[in-house]
């Protein structure tokens, strides 16, 4: 009978040289934190963009009508009928205000990714091959 090896690849097996501090392991959760909210930050410009998008669409649907035209708007819970040249106004002011938050978004994620660079080349300098903290995308 064969002798049945009972190791297994891709077990964690301890370091005796790997040591993890308390401040090592506070910011292994930083960069966890830093990179849910980054991935939350992406799926929320996503529905941004689609909305901007939506905006545009809009726009030139009503470009296109006549201009003696009642448009139907919501605004909070209600709509309201506006001519063409007030409804293409509050068009334009819907996607100056979704742009910044765009804009926004789009900043605070490259804060964060900044971050996280920090905080990896820390982090691989300190635990090279022992640590993982890229995604699986």
């Amino acid at each position: 009978m064969a002798k049945v090896e009972s190791k297994s690849k891709g077990t964690f097996q301890p370091d005796s040289d790997v040591h993890i501090t308390y401040e090592d392991q506070m910011k292994i959760n930083k960069f966890a934190n830093y990179n849910a909210k980054v991935e939350d930050l992406k799926e929320e410009l996503r529905i941004k963009q689609s909305e901007l998008k939506n905006l545009e669409e809009a726009t030139d649907e009503i470009e296109l009508l006549d201009d003696d035209v009642k448009i139907p708007c919501l605004m909070g819970d209600v709509f309201l009928s506006f001519d063409q040249t007030r409804t293409l106004e509050l068009l334009a002011e819907s996607k100056e205000r979704k742009k910044t938050e765009i804009t926004d978004i789009q900043n605070t994620s490259r804060d964060l990714q900044q971050k996280m660079s920090d905080l990896k080349g820390y982090l691989y300098g300190r635990f090279g091959s022992n640590i993982h903290l890229e995604n699986d995308e």
